[in-house]
């Protein structure tokens, strides 16, 4: 029987826009404790 480490960020449904631009649309995450998470693109394209 294996456990799971809780949560240490959850997001669901996740919307940001930008004036009329829609850049994150829907976005559901879960990152437990211990994990290492990378979000990968191009300069510019809003990753912060």
């Amino acid at each position: 029987m294996t456990t799971q480490s809780p949560l240490a960020v959850e997001a669901t449904g996740l919307v940001k826009s930008f004036g009329d631009t829609r850049a994150v649309d829907g976005v559901d995450l879960a990152v437990r404790s211990g994990s290492v998470y990378g979000v990968l693109g191009p300069n510019g394209a809003g990753k912060t």
